[in-house]
């Protein structure tokens, strides 16, 4: 279950029309580049997707739309499903094993202050919902609180739950999780200090600059493996310069913009994220310009 589930993955953006609406063209246009840029596949529906200002319905379309276009890639397909409440957290997990997606992921309730007991009995009823691998996530940065190393162990070891999407600094707390369960499959969520987390074990990550930047980061985790650490050193370098620039403007307008100066009609961010970072576009194109990262992008 946990082999075909390694690899580098691309938080899949999401298309919106000039309006804020889901655009189903836009969509594809985002599918398609991603698509060619040889990772192993798409996480769908996450915060890179901005599913925090999408609805449920708006969700549902977006996995049959990724799940058409990448039917014939081989890409492996991880549904993000972590809504508001149980119920529809359980129907977009529903939906995407109708559709044929692989696992599924899901943040951690975090509109309320959660109990533990809560959080945990929320991820034990969805991972019991369908028959597809539980992918758990800690990212404390949109929970508000990290969540305990004991906890974390108690998640990992409910039926169905396959591994850990692990987006925190915290990479103390990540090697002891490892090292408590190490079967279990390790994602790690910050792009720009992918490499630290790989030197400790990963079985690859999730990230929002894969969109765009996908064959660098499996260059990057390629290196870690093949203990190249100048190289991992060098690439991941070039991915912080790009992170940095998308600082300045918010990272998913500054994406937008980085697709958009690339020719990826991807459309804008929808409110109240920032629709129009002023220069967004121009500056995030002269640093995709830079030889030392050009060579990296799908053209």
């Amino acid at each position: 279950m946990t082999e075909r589930l390694s690899g580098m993955f691309a938080a899949l953006m999401t298309g919106l029309s000039e309006q804020g609406e889901f655009d189903p063209r836009r969509q594809r246009n985002i599918n398609e580049y991603v698509l060619r840029q040889g990772l192993a596949g798409l996480y769908v529906g996450g915060s890179s997707g901005e599913s925090g200002l999408l609805t449920s319905e708006e969700l549902l379309a977006q996995q049959g739309i990724v799940a058409e276009s990448a039917a014939a890639s081989g890409a492996v397909l991880i549904a993000h499903v972590g809504m508001a409440n149980l119920r529809d957290s359980i129907s977009l997990a529903r939906n995407a094993e109708r559709l044929g997606y692989q696992a599924l992921s899901a943040l951690p309730p975090h509109s309320y202050p959660f109990s533990d007991a809560e959080i945990f009995a929320y991820y034990q009823g969805l991972a019991a919902a369908t028959a597809l691998p539980m992918i758990v996530y800690e990212i404390p940065l949109r929970t508000g609180r990290p969540l305990p190393l004991d906890l974390l162990v108690r998640l990992l070891d409910i039926p169905n739950v396959a591994g850990i999407k692990f987006t925190s600094t915290d990479l103390f707390k990540y090697a002891r999780l490892r090292r408590r369960r190490p079967d279990r499959v390790y994602y790690y969520g910050f792009d720009e200090i992918y490499a630290a987390a790989a030197a400790l074990g990963t079985d690859g990550g999730i990230g929002t600059t894969y969109n765009i930047l996908g064959k660098l980061y499996v260059a990057i985790d390629q290196a870690v493996r093949s203990s190249q650490l100048d190289r991992a050193q060098s690439l991941q370098q070039l991915s912080q310069d790009f992170v940095e620039a998308l600082l300045d403007f918010g990272v998913l307008p500054g994406m937008k913009a980085a697709f958009r100066a690339i020719g990826v009609d991807c459309g804008p961010t929808r409110l109240p994220l920032d629709l129009a970072a002023s220069g967004a576009e121009a500056k995030m194109g002269e640093v995709l310009a830079r030889p030392a990262i050009n060579e990296w992008l799908t053209v």
